[in-house]
């Protein structure tokens, strides 16, 4: 079984940062794509950043303000969010896209959330 967990969430005021951390344990054969997702109140959950083999990709409304990078000895990765918004407010949610085994297929294994609130 893999375990994700998830830290790093909270509360900072507008042009401030966070750091989010994510970490996955357990039985781990290939890891092949990670990511984090958002979820605001009354939205639907929506891509914030994928990193896979070095690549990166970053949602328009983030792109140079957040960084997504990622320890593959660990396997963890990181969201380091910057010039932080009112809007960024929401749950962020982190995933590994891996196998477990060599015959299992790919699955995502999903963080428990974290809140992150930009507020003044």
């Amino acid at each position: 079984q893999v375990q994700v967990v998830e830290s790093g969430g909270g509360l900072v005021q507008p042009g401030g940062s966070l750091r989010l951390s994510c970490a996955a344990s357990g039985r781990i054969f290939n890891m092949n794509s990670m990511g984090w997702y958002r979820q605001a109140p009354g939205n639907q959950r929506e891509l914030v950043a994928t990193i896979s083999g070095g690549s990166t990709n970053y949602a328009d409304s983030v792109k140079g303000r957040f960084t997504i990078s990622e320890d593959g000895a660990k396997n963890a990765m990181f969201l380091q969010m910057n010039s932080l918004k009112s809007e960024d407010t929401a749950v962020y949610y982190c995933y590994f896209r891996l196998r477990a085994s060599l015959t299992q297929a790919l699955r995502d294994f999903w963080g428990q959330g974290t809140q992150v609130t930009v507020s003044s």
